[in-house]
């Protein structure tokens, strides 16, 4: 099966993170310095992530299935979970280890080249967040904006380790090397948590944002014979949102005149809404009214 353009997209992610990876441990390495090696610690982390979302995007790709008949969506949810989780492991780890410098002290060489590496980093990760981004609004794909969030927290990691880097080289100060490590843990476990509300949501069935949900209401209402409506139900799945409700008809309405106004609604909402699949059920206007139910002024 040939890449989508999200596949496309977490395959470039994939590339650059495995670059990154190589070159920040190799001078974390001969460096000695614990704000590297947390950043290559990240940048793995980062490649992790890439490779969930690459595997993600190609799964929830997949046409719905007798077995799945909702499609395969929740792969990129579950996708987003688990990057939340690296995230937050590898702000604990970083944190770990910036703590231990702290204690034990050490001092940092060959700060020229580490400094270089990390303005490397945040160039080619603001490139390539940027591009994942991008896709991610136009695929409305969850995996794909977890990365570009991984990726970011790289960029703003990246530099503030380059400046730290260069702040010990022109005063000597080997002690801001785990400082800005520890700074670096911290925005990261803020970004993860960010990421493990927006994927849990979605793995529990949240309903979609309330200006989605009146998007959907201004349409029902819209509908001159539609006379209320109740039970509107909404989830999202990966890229995909699944829409249902029942709308009330004059009883005298007939079983075609009711299919024509339930289709035209379903297909109104999923123009208006992207990857949407709409169900709408048709109850008589001499149903007991619902609490909580929309109804029309007489």
């Amino acid at each position: 099966m040939a890449l989508s353009q999200k596949s496309r997209a977490a395959s470039v992610s994939v590339a650059s993170n495995a670059t990154l990876v190589v070159l920040k441990l190799v001078v974390g390495v001969v460096s000695q310095s614990v704000s590297i090696l947390s950043e290559a610690i990240h940048s793995a982390n980062d490649l992790v992530a890439a490779l969930i979302a690459f595997a993600s995007t190609r799964v929830s790709d997949r046409p719905s299935d007798d077995g799945h008949p909702y499609g395969y969506g929740k792969a990129e949810s579950l996708s987003g979970a688990i990057e939340a989780a690296l995230i937050l492991f590898a702000a604990l780890w970083i944190l770990v280890e910036a703590v231990r410098r702290l204690i034990h002290g050490g001092e940092v060489e060959h700060l020229g080249w580490g400094a270089a590496v990390m303005g490397v980093s945040a160039l080619v990760n603001t490139v390539v967040s940027r591009y994942l981004f991008r896709v991610a609004r136009q695929s409305d794909s969850l995996a794909l904006e977890a990365d570009a969030h991984h990726l970011t927290t790289d960029v703003y990691t990246s530099a503030g380790v380059g400046v730290g880097l260069l702040v010990v080289w022109f005063t000597g100060w080997h002690v801001v090397d785990p400082l800005v490590a520890i700074a670096v843990a911290l925005l990261i476990a803020r970004i993860g948590w960010r990421l493990t509300v927006a994927a849990s949501g979605q793995l529990m069935d949240h309903s979609l944002p309330p200006e989605e949900v009146a998007v959907i209401d201004k349409i029902l209402r819209g509908e001159a014979r539609v006379v209320g409506y109740h039970r509107l139900r909404t989830r999202k799945s990966g890229s995909d949102r699944h829409v249902d409700m029942h709308v009330v008809l004059p009883a005298p309405t007939g079983l075609g005149e009711a299919h024509e106004v339930a289709r035209g609604l379903e297909n109104a909402i999923e123009r208006s809404l992207p990857r949407t699949r709409a169900v709408v059920h048709v109850d008589p206007d001499t149903v007991e009214p619902i609490e909580g139910a929309w109804y029309r002024e007489p």
